[in-house]
């Protein structure tokens, strides 16, 4: 068993990685919320037993062992976060931050019983793959709503689970995941978009956009 703290980091530098942003000091206690000493104390914690690959001037990355536990741990997340919504009411915006509670204290025996009683996911309630028991995880990669091309169709298939405040807003216009959306305009000045869901129309700002990620009807997962 690992400490909560030891795994948050691991977990929060492999989603660092996969966004592609770099991994240093600065851009680790600004996604924790802690001061640049912590993160250097615990960097050091986690280079000795050969977690993490600390490289003077070029930030950190996590080695193959490292890459295992943070994956573990998002396959228990979003497990969890698949019970939640799926089988205790609750909704997509809840669900983040009690799975981050229990991610830590279930045991992979109990995670994959859960996975075989929920007929295995493929995808938690956002739309994130949900790693096999085996560690694979789906690299496909959606297309930014803000990306996408004006007057076409699109399906949501995955919403970003960062702000509980976006996830709200959208349910109560009525983006939820393979919601069916048409992009009408696109807003130069502001990066705005507007979007058509049933008939009716919605401006969605840039940063809600950032966080809604669609494909094109026809495609498959």
């Amino acid at each position: 068993m690992f400490s909560t703290s030891v795994e948050d980091y691991i977990k929060h530098i492999y989603e660092l990685q996969s966004e592609g942003s770099k991994v240093n000091t600065s851009s680790l206690a600004l996604k924790l919320n802690v001061s640049p000493a912590s993160v250097s104390e615990m960097i050091s914690k986690l280079t000795k037993p050969g977690w993490i690959e600390n490289t003077p001037y070029r930030g950190f990355s996590l080695t193959d062992k490292g890459e295992k536990i943070a994956v573990n741990l998002i396959r228990k997340h979003r497990l969890i976060e698949v019970f939640l919504h799926q089988h205790l009411g609750y909704s997509w915006d809840e669900v983040h931050v009690e799975a981050e509670k229990f991610e830590h204290v279930c045991t992979d025996k109990f995670i994959n019983k859960l996975d075989e009683y929920l007929g295995y996911p493929k995808f938690d309630p956002h739309g994130d793959p949900i790693p096999d028991i085996n560690g694979n995880i789906s690299d496909k990669k959606n297309l930014m709503l803000c990306s996408a091309e004006p007057r076409r169709s699109y399906i949501v298939r995955k919403v970003n689970d960062t702000s509980d405040e976006v996830l709200r807003y959208i349910s109560a216009i009525g983006i939820k995941l393979n919601t069916e959306i048409l992009l009408s305009e696109k807003i130069s000045f502001d990066e705005s978009v507007l979007i058509t869901i049933n008939g009716v129309n919605h401006l969605l700002s840039k940063k809600i956009a950032e966080n809604i990620f669609v494909e094109e009807p026809g495609e498959h997962k």
